[in-house]
């Protein structure tokens, strides 16, 4: 399998998406990796996996109703495999392995059978000091944009996800790329103030457009950044509460189709206003854990 994946919008060929059967007990309160989740958990309104079941297939028909060839995790029996954009990523031709939490590791096991059918030169597992996940890497043409945290607390936070070692790491591997990083708001316990990963506070959409959320960056600088970069009158800026839905982790299969959660009203009507078919399915369930649509897929093929 020859990889290409350079930006978030062109036509996609082939994608993994996760897995929500067998996906175990409801966590305890102690194994919660995310605020989202501890909050649904301590609510009693964590969700249930018929439901997730259920939204995913609604996903996964949208994907091959559009050609798109869909690989799905092996089973593991009782064990989460809804997220795999955090397990790995393509940039280019290359499939990066993600360092990602230890219980987490089975996750990766399971899409070898994937990894086998790539070049074993062009699959890349980075040191361990390097902290780096999929939802945190989002490729726009020459730029890598990636969300890390930079304060001095990262060990104690189990919400950030991606190092500055990580940074440095795609910097020297990608030299020809600019490598942009944003510092990210998190919180261990508050899913409202809790930037996970970068795709929960921006992502691009069609050719020149974005969602964005301000309050998800830690400096103004790396906000305006992005205005000035896509321009503000191509940005849709969403409130708290949408941020918390995941108003930002819509998925697109081309520069002009996009799959979006049915209850993103204010979102779908802005996306259907500038010329884009929108795919409504019901996401919201799978929302209860802190990531919706892209971060259920990994890219593998883009034209």
């Amino acid at each position: 399998m020859k990889l290409n994946i350079n930006n978030e919008t062109s036509r996609l060929r082939a994608v993994v998406l996760g897995l929500a059967n067998s996906n175990g007990r409801t966590p305890t309160t102690e194994e919660a990796y995310d605020p989202k989740s501890l909050e649904h958990i301590l609510a009693g309104t964590y969700p249930v996996e018929s439901d997730m079941v259920s939204e995913m297939e609604a996903f996964s028909h949208v994907l091959k109703k559009y050609d798109v060839t869909v690989f799905r995790p092996e089973l593991i029996e009782n064990y989460n495999q809804i997220f795999v954009r955090d397990i790995g990523f393509v940039i280019g031709d290359v499939f990066i392995k993600s360092n990602i939490l230890p219980d987490r590791e089975h996750e990766l096991d399971a899409i070898q059978y994937i990894i086998n059918q790539i070049n074993p030169s062009k699959v890349l597992r980075p040191p361990v000091e390097v902290h780096i996940e999929g939802g945190d890497v989002m490729l726009w043409n020459d730029y890598v944009f990636i969300g890390t945290y930079k304060g001095s607390d990262y060990k104690d936070y189990i919400t950030a996800r991606t190092n500055p070692a990580g940074v440095q790491y795609i910097k020297k591997i990608f030299p020809n790329k600019i490598v942009k990083e944003f510092d990210l708001i998190k919180s261990k316990i508050d899913a409202r103030d809790n930037a996970l990963h970068l795709d929960c506070c921006f992502q691009p959409v069609g050719k020149n457009k974005a969602i964005i959320y301000k309050r998800g960056f830690r400096e103004e600088a790396d906000y305006l950044f992005l205005v000035n970069l896509f321009g503000v009158e191509n940005l849709f800026h969403i409130t708290r509460k949408e941020m918390y839905n995941m108003n930002s982790n819509v998925f697109s299969i081309d520069e002009n189709v996009v799959v979006s959660e049915k209850k993103f009203r204010r979102l779908n009507k802005w996306l259907k206003a500038n010329g884009f078919t929108v795919e409504k399915i019901p996401y919201s369930e799978i929302a209860k854990q802190e990531g919706l649509l892209r971060c259920s897929t990994l890219p593998l093929i883009r034209e």
